[in-house]
């Protein structure tokens, strides 16, 4: 299981060797999130030099979203928004990458292990393949015309959104999105969900219970954690890479608060270097200062 990551700027985390078998060149990694029980994690990945792998298979589903740069997979040039997903066992082709390409990397139920191979392995599903998609090129969809993957408790899509659907696992529900609100959004109850989700902030920003997401910014966030009352920028409204591990239905809180109450020993405002007690917080990065409200669980 990851841990609860709410906000980290990745510019405040460190540099590590980009974890890459059976290729040629350099990278190193900041990491997002990671789940250090079975591997899986989300990376900003930075290539240092000309890179290259041959062809094989992934111990993880794995995906590639590019920042900027350029990735070469099999016959496909992919720029900027540039986006390609191989699930676990599915065969990828050789791949290639310019000196200083960034990429965002998310693993899914595995480690880093790849292996050189030319075929798919035996326990890969029929309904899975390798998806490339240049992103930049499809349409965004409004909601309104019914765009999956965004719904309320009584299944109507959210207003003040487009989506683009990168990938979704028929089986699991598992998907990845590109999410556009538009300036000015706003949606005011907070909400939680039975599924996990994690995002990148890609253009733009809105601010909500946890802070202001600007870009470079990220979370992870697990299932039935409450969140929201998100404005979008006012001008550029937000662009953001979502992830979820199942269809993503939101179910809504109004008036919702924490409170603690009781009357105080041995702290309170006459004793110096005391404070009161505060909800647990997860994970977040030093430049995101304090929150904004407690009511985020």
């Amino acid at each position: 299981m990851r841990p609860h990551v709410e906000l980290i700027d990745e510019r405040d985390l460190i540099r590590h060797t980009a974890e890459f078998q059976h290729a040629t060149g350099s990278a190193d990694q900041r990491n997002l999130s990671y789940d250090e029980e079975d591997g899986s994690a989300s990376l900003k990945v930075r290539f240092t030099s000309d890179w290259s792998r041959p062809a094989g298979v992934h111990q993880a589903e794995t995906e590639w979203f590019v920042l900027s740069g350029q990735v070469t997979i099999g016959a496909t040039e992919l720029g900027p928004e540039g986006f390609w997903m191989a699930p676990k066992g599915v065969w990828t082709p050789p791949i290639s990458v310019t000196a200083d390409t960034e990429i965002l990397l998310f693993r899914e139920g595995g480690a880093h292990g790849f292996e050189p191979a030319d075929g798919d392995r035996d326990f890969v599903r029929d309904d899975q393949e390798l998806v490339v998609l240049d992103t930049a090129a499809m349409p965004w969809i409004d909601v309104k015309d019914g765009s999956p993957m965004r719904f309320d408790l009584g299944g109507t899509p959210v207003p003040g959104l487009y989506i683009k659907l990168l990938h979704r696992d028929q089986e699991t529900g598992f998907y990845t999105r590109l999410i556009k609100a538009k300036p000015g959004w706003r949606e005011e109850p907070l909400a939680h969900h039975p599924c996990s989700e994690e995002a990148y902030c890609l253009d733009g920003g809105f601010d909500y219970n946890f802070g202001k997401m600007w870009p470079g910014t990220y979370f992870w966030r697990p299932a039935r954690i409450r969140h929201g009352d998100f404005t979008a920028h006012a001008e550029q409204g937000c662009t953001w890479i979502v992830r979820s591990d199942a269809d993503l239905v939101d179910w809504y809180t109004d008036n919702a608060k924490i409170e603690v109450s009781g009357t105080p020993t041995n702290w309170g405002p006459d004793l110096p270097h005391s404070l009161a007690p505060r909800p647990v917080e997860p994970v977040r990065s030093r430049s995101i200062g304090q929150w904004a409200d407690p009511t985020y669980q």
